[in-house]
């Protein structure tokens, strides 16, 4: 009857002990970084990445694995991304990604190259607010919406200074709206605010075509601004879903 007691309290020893190390196991989050832009004025505008990583809600810093190198902002607009870095988080809320640049920016700008000073970026680093909760089982991704049309200041001396004005934008909970412009190649610029004011722009490529990233669900009014002697047109109305594509073409 003894050791009848001692293998009964051994196998409940050994079901507590075991449920004790699954609930110290810690939940781990894939997350991956890609990165977007809009279409903007210049033949070419190259950022040197050289590191990146995510701040959790407590604070802490988590490096991701990040492919280091020279991009051209301009290959990636309307609709065309990459990835830029990936790992596994332990963090469950993503608060900030911070990435790190070299100083080989570089703009060129009708035939002609330009540095690009970025000195805070290539020190401090650029943080972007995400404010993105982790989901686990699945790839969870941000995709890093490079503005450059306004992240370039042409200073008063000639140079230009890259002042990276980046949106995050969480794909599993926006919408797009896309479309293009006819007559194509007209310099124009597309527009879409809310009902609540919020205001989100692009330009349209060489080809005629804008995509519009990340748009919270609602309501809103597009307006397409183009170049002098055409004149301004404007759609009210449209309806933004989750996970959908909104299609509009305008004619001028």
């Amino acid at each position: 009857m003894k050791a009848l007691h001692i293998i009964f309290f051994s196998f409940l020893f050994a079901i507590a002990f075991n449920g004790c190390k699954k609930q110290n196991i810690a939940s781990t989050y894939t997350y991956n970084v890609r990165m977007t832009d809009a279409p903007g004025p210049y033949n070419a505008v190259y950022i040197d990445l050289q590191g990146a990583e995510v701040i959790g809600s407590d604070g802490k810093a988590e490096k991701l694995n990040v492919q280091s190198g020279i991009y051209n902002l301009l290959t990636l607009s309307n609709g065309k991304d990459t990835l830029i870095a990936a790992g596994e988080l332990q963090t469950a809320t993503v608060e900030y990604i911070k990435l790190i640049l070299g100083s080989n920016n570089m703009l060129v700008v009708g035939g002609v190259s330009y540095p690009l000073n970025s000195p805070s970026s290539e020190q401090a680093g650029l943080k972007i607010r995400a404010n993105q909760t982790m989901v686990e089982g699945i790839a969870n991704i941000v995709l890093l919406d490079f503005d450059a049309n306004k992240s370039i200041v042409q200073e008063g001396n000639g140079s230009y200074t890259l002042k990276p004005v980046i949106r995050a934008i969480d794909l599993v909970a926006s919408g797009v709206v896309k479309g293009t412009i006819s007559p194509a190649g007209v310099l124009a610029t597309v527009t879409a605010i809310s009902t609540e004011g919020l205001s989100y722009s692009s330009n349209f490529n060489s080809s005629g075509a804008y995509m519009l990233n990340g748009l919270p669900a609602g309501m809103y009014t597009v307006t397409i601004t183009p170049a002098s002697p055409f004149k301004a047109v404007t759609q009210s109305n449209v309806e933004v879903k989750v996970g959908y594509t909104t299609n509009i073409y305008f004619t001028l």
